[in-house]
C-alpha cells in the first residue's frame, strides 16, 4: 500500500491540553471506518494513551537502546539487517484495535544516540504512515521537536494553546518554525479551556494568526482526564459536535 496520509502534527506549550486534543482528533478521525489512522505520541510521557484507552507495551525508544546496546556489545549487522531488525520490531510495537493504530515513541534521542540508527527509524515511521489515511502526532511540549523529527512530514499543524500569554507566544513560536521556515500548507490555532464568552472575544481580538475555533472548559472532558478514561467512550453532546465540525473544517 502506497499512500500520501494526512500527518497532523498537535503542537504547543506543555499543559493547555494538546493531549486532549489529539486524542479527541483521534476519536473524531476514527468514526469513518473506512479511515486507517495512525496515532503517534511523541511525548516522553507517553501520555496519549490514557485517553485512547491503549496500553503501551514498547516504545521505539526502547527499540532504539536495545539495539544500541546489542551493536555496542559488538553485534554486527549490514545496513540492509539493521533496517530489517528495525522494521520488524518498530512493527510489532503497534498497538492494534479496529481502525486505529498507536505508537508511542518514547523518551527523545539523547544517551547513546546513534546517529544512523535514529535516522533508519525516521525513515520507518515514515514507511509505516504511509500505510494508514490518517496520522496524529501528539509533539513534544515546546519548540525543539518542531524541527527535529516532527515538521518534515507535516500536512498540518495544529497549534493549541490555552489563555494564557505564554501558551500564545509558544504557538507564535512554533508557527514561525513550521510555517515560515517548514512550508506547512495547512496551520491554524486552537484555543482550548476558554472560559465564556468574554474571553473568547477578547482573545480573537487580538490573534494574529490563523484560527481553527475555540473550545470552550468541558467539564466532562475534564473529568475523562482526570480519571484517565477513554475519550472513546465520551457520550456525544453539543459541544462535542462542534468540536468536530471545527476539526473537520481545520482538516479540509
Amino acid at each position: 500500500m502506497n499512500r500520501s496520509p494526512v500527518i497532523i502534527a498537535v503542537c504547543g506549550k506543555g499543559g493547555v491540553g494538546k493531549t486532549c486534543m489529539s486524542a479527541l482528533l483521534t476519536r473524531r478521525l476514527c468514526k469513518d471506518r473506512g479511515k486507517r489512522v495512525l496515532a503517534i505520541d511523541a511525548d516522553p510521557a507517553v501520555g496519549l494513551s490514557l485517553p485512547l484507552g491503549i496500553t503501551v507495551h514498547r516504545t521505539v525508544d526502547d527499540i532504539r537502546r536495545d539495539l544500541i546496546a546489542r551493536l555496542s556489545g559488538g553485534e554486527t549487522q549490514d545496513r540492509e539487517a539493521l533496517v530489517r531488525s528495525l522494521d520488524y520490531d518498530v512493527f510489532g510495537a503497534l498497538e492494534e484495535r479496529d481502525n486505529l493504530a498507536f505508537l508511542a515513541i518514547g523518551r527523545p534521542e539523547g544517551d547513546g544516540c546513534y546517529c544512523q540508527v535514529n535516522a533508519f527509524l525516521r525513515d520507518i515511521i515514515r514507511e509505516i504512515a504511509a500505510n494508514f489515511d490518517y496520522v496524529i502526532i501528539d509533539a513534544e511540549a515546546g519548540v525543539e521537536q518542531v524541527s527535529r523529527r516532527v515538521m518534515e512530514m507535516v500536512t498540518h499543524l495544529l497549534l493549541v494553546t490555552d489563555a494564557s500569554l505564554k501558551g500564545r507566544k509558544v504557538a507564535e513560536l512554533i508557527y514561525t518554525e513550521g510555517v515560515v521556515k517548514g512550508a506547512i500548507g495547512t496551520s491554524a490555532l486552537l484555543f482550548n479551556r476558554v472560559q465564556g464568552q468574554g474571553e473568547a472575544e477578547a482573545l480573537l481580538s487580538g490573534v494574529t494568526l490563523p484560527v481553527a475555533g475555540i473550545v470552550q472548559e468541558n467539564s466532562l472532558i475534564r473529568s475523562f482526564d482526570r480519571e484517565g478514561w477513554s475519550f472513546f467512550d465520551l457520550p456525544q453532546s453539543e459541544a462535542l459536535s462542534a468540536l468536530d465540525d471545527t476539526l473537520t473544517n481545520f482538516l479540509g
